[in-house]
């Protein structure tokens, strides 16, 4: 059995620890957007150790790659003295942010999102040190399900302009497939939050991704209009590739930070196999690597960046699963990809003996309880492209089976396209 505590992790020049701001570190790593008042948000945090919030809402029961941006820039803050609050949206999310989305998001009830806000809890543990007060977990609910309506429409509504709403980004998308008088209350909720922050815990500043900029504002200006007080919004880029897609999915669904979900060997490959075109702009944005650092890569080219992409994927899964897993990740990685051989930490799908019909089991129905493909139909099509093989040898024919001997003799590797492998055994 391989010692995973052997694997060299990939190799890292080193660096010197250079003090700047946190804003300077946030624009040198390509992740600032906008911002309320940039100077004045600088200074603050450089003078002061400033309470600030990001918002969840509990929308599944694991957090996913975008979320894991968010929580890296808490961390950055935290690192830098000042106070997270992780606003989980037990409130908000009986209602689901428009933002981003051509449809309704599906109604949770509220059992559903207690659940998920428990997981995401869990999980963002991980990542801010949650000891003596340093970071707080808030839930939204405890003051917005309790709201008197007409009470909330005197006091927050006379604040807002329907016409500036109508022409913030996040409703000028779906004017046009429909947006439901729930939704469009999204926005007073959001603002809210904020503002109760503001009084309750001194909170000043909110943090999100650029898409919630029109949101953000709406909760400084509540602020000003209602206390006369100071409050900023600053927003960061969302994590998109080099054509300006959204990066953390895959055909199998999104990028999830529960191994349960997303396993860490499957978490390491995304990172592994990005385009060459993005793997700098992820050091930068998603690991706590030095930016000198990082720069020593940015002149590879070609094969030469497998390097930058190993680390990459090394860094991340660290982050998320642990030294241990990002180690085994990195083991079966290194032997598939550069010895071809066979590893006990690569992805394995046990198959039992109900599989089998007349002790045989076609490919196809291996690439499906494998989750290589979602259906017998992709499956079928993955194999007429001649983009899977068994043990090294391409796979002609849809009708194409093993018997349970082969899996006596032999370990049965399927490798679907170049990156992706499967190792099946019988159990």
């Amino acid at each position: 059995m391989c010692d995973c505590r052997a694997i060299s992790p990939p190799n890292r020049p080193q660096s010197k620890k250079v003090s700047m701001s946190i804003i300077q570190e946030f624009t040198d790593r390509g992740l600032l957007a906008q911002c309320t008042d940039l100077e004045a948000v600088d200074k603050l945090l450089d003078n002061e150790k400033v309470t600030f919030y990001i918002g969840f809402d509990p929308t599944a029961d694991s957090l996913h790659v975008g979320h894991f941006l968010q929580m890296k820039i808490m961390a950055h803050m935290q690192r830098a003295g000042h106070r997270p609050i992780a606003l989980l949206g037990g409130g908000t999310g009986m209602i689901g942010d428009p933002t981003g989305k051509s449809d309704m998001r599906k109604m949770l009830s509220k059992e559903t999102i207690d659940h998920n806000i428990e997981c995401f809890k869990k999980q963002m543990s991980r990542f801010i040190d949650i000891s003596e007060g340093k970071a707080l977990f808030i839930n939204n609910a405890d003051w917005l399900l309790g709201l008197n309506y007409i009470e909330f429409l005197r006091d927050i509504g006379p604040h807002f302009s329907v016409n500036r709403m109508l022409a913030a980004e996040c409703y000028k998308a779906r004017l046009e497939t429909g947006l439901t008088f729930l939704e469009f209350n999204y926005m007073l909720l959001q603002s809210y939050d904020f503002y109760r922050l503001y009084l309750d815990y001194g909170c000043k500043l909110q943090l999100g991704g650029d898409d919630q900029w029109s949101n953000i504002i709406g909760g400084v200006e509540l602020i000003r209009r209602k206390v006369g007080g100071e409050a900023y919004g600053l927003t960061f880029k969302l994590l998109t590739n080099s054509e300006g897609k959204k990066m953390g999915k895959t055909e199998k669904g999104a990028v999830w930070l529960d191994p349960e979900k997303t396993p860490p060997y499957d978490f390491f490959q995304y990172w592994r196999n990005i385009a060459d075109a993005d793997v700098i702009n992820c050091l930068k944005m998603l690991t706590f690597l030095p930016l000198d650092e990082i720069a020593k890569y940015e002149k590879l080219e070609g094969s030469e960046l497998n390097v930058a992409k190993e680390l990459l994927a090394f860094e991340l899964t660290k982050l998320v699963h642990g030294e241990e897993e990002a180690n085994k990740a990195l083991e079966a990685a290194r032997t598939l990809f550069s010895a071809g051989g066979i590893s006990e930490n690569m992805p394995t799908c046990v198959l039992s003996s109900d599989d089998f019909k007349d002790g045989k089991i076609k490919v196809v129905d291996m690439l499906v309880l494998g989750k290589l493909a979602p259906s017998k139909g992709e499956a079928r099509r993955l194999i007429q492209q001649g983009g899977v093989a068994v043990c090294d040898e391409k796979v002609a024919s849809i009708d194409a089976e093993l018997s349970a001997e082969d899996f006596a003799t032999r370990d049965i590797i399927v490798k679907k396209g170049k990156k992706v492998f499967m190792r099946y055994t019988i159990g």
